[in-house]
């Protein structure tokens, strides 16, 4: 019932931030909001201060870091570009990890604290969603993110830890990797990273252009010049001419690649079945997701042909209880859809198929596709892969 409340609560308070929400107490719960991400400037900038003058210091765990992340909270596409790059790193001959916070990643059962506690293993706090050779947590106790990247690579350590310090030294030290992706990492800043990866969402660069909590950003833009290179993702092949021309504003140097989420096929979650992109056409659908832009993901279904009549919205991460489930299937029975259809990142968050339910449920599995910037994206992987130039002593030149 809390959790239930929380993501009611969460959806409210998005609808007034995006301006969804009219009335006199949305305008004054956005005031307020307003004076708080004047606040919330002020404590980015000394903290980013802070590490800038040394004061508090980054750490380097004796690999290659590499930041993925972005400026607004959520709905850049992050995930599959994660994947897209550890398996081209790992393909290379690297050694890869994915260090993640594992957000609303549940706690283990007490038994199994216990029992770790007991067998001396208490100190280790890391949680290890898979160790190069085996899956060993699901999504409740990995979070959906770490556990979408680990089930879909099959050969990388994924590791889950709110200090990705701690994350990245069992990385080197107990698993031998040289190449750390520092998922959602661009404001963790006690992390030392060779490299800082920036996503922007075309739809919506800079989110409403707010800081968090009047809006979604987490930095202000000019912060963006941090980036060595720029993502901007979610394109359809239409000119970004004046998108570009605003990064060039913050960053003149950072290379750009333009991509988009292609569609691959769809995927039966209960059978393993696929199914070719075609198969929607023509065809009747309901669209369950718990996503932070739900409306990319349905115009992508229209976008396939399909015919959507029914949606149902969540929070972000919202884990969908066997009621919600039930529920949404009978809906979809009532008026004799053919399939539902949700994301691949919601999909680890769905429970039993509820017994007695006839329609198919459907994810939808996507990568990532260059449009523009190949030559930039070869440039990243040669400038992680190729060691540096081996520098002989000066006496030795002499």
């Amino acid at each position: 019932m809390a959790s239930q409340q929380l993501d009611e609560f969460e959806q409210f308070a998005i609808e007034v931030i995006l301006e969804r929400r009219k009335g006199k107490r949305a305008s004054l719960l956005r005031f307020v909001l307003w004076m708080l991400s004047g606040v919330f400037r002020r404590i980015v900038a000394f903290r980013l201060w802070l590490f800038r003058k040394r004061i508090l210091k980054s750490r380097s765990p004796g690999a290659l870091v590499i930041s993925i992340g972005n400026l607004t909270v959520g709905g850049t596409g992050k995930t599959p570009v994660v994947e897209k790059l550890a398996r081209t790193l790992q393909d290379s001959g690297r050694r890869v990890a994915i260090l993640s916070r594992g957000y609303k990643a549940k706690k283990p059962p007490l038994f199994r604290r216990l029992q770790r506690k007991w067998l001396g293993l208490e100190r280790r706090k890391t949680r290890v969603v898979h160790d190069g050779e085996r899956l060993l947590l699901d999504s409740r106790f990995a979070g959906d993110e770490p556990f979408m990247l680990a089930k879909s690579l099959g050969d990388v350590v994924v590791l889950v830890d709110k200090d990705r310090v701690r994350a990245a030294l069992e990385a080197v030290q107990l698993f031998g990797c040289d190449t750390l992706l520092l998922d959602d990492g661009m404001q963790y800043a006690p992390l030392r990273r060779r490299v800082e990866i920036c996503l922007i969402d075309r739809q919506a660069p800079f989110g409403n252009e707010y800081l968090l909590p009047r809006g979604t950003l987490r930095e202000p833009p000019e912060n963006l010049g941090r980036a060595n290179y720029i993502f901007i993702t979610k394109s359809d092949g239409k000119d970004n001419t004046d998108l570009i021309q605003r990064i060039r504003l913050y960053n003149r140097t950072a290379g750009i690649i333009e991509c988009n989420h292609k569609a691959l096929h769809l995927k039966n979650l209960y059978t393993g079945e696929e199914l070719p992109l075609e198969w929607l056409l023509g065809k009747h659908v309901g669209a369950l997701s718990g996503i932070a832009r739900p409306e990319s993901f349905e115009e992508k279904l229209t976008a396939l042909g399909a015919a959507l009549h029914i949606t149902a919205r969540f929070a972000d991460h919202h884990m969908f209880s066997q009621k919600e489930l039930t529920d949404f299937l009978a809906r979809c029975e009532r008026r004799d859809l053919d399939a539902l259809v949700t994301t691949e990142k919601d999909s680890v968050r769905f429970p039993h198929r509820p017994p007695g339910a006839d329609v198919p449920v459907l994810f939808l599995r996507v990568e990532i596709d260059i449009l523009s910037g190949q030559d930039v994206w070869e440039d990243l992987i040669r400038r992680i892969c190729e060691p540096p130039p081996v520098r002989l002593p000066e006496l030795l030149l002499a």
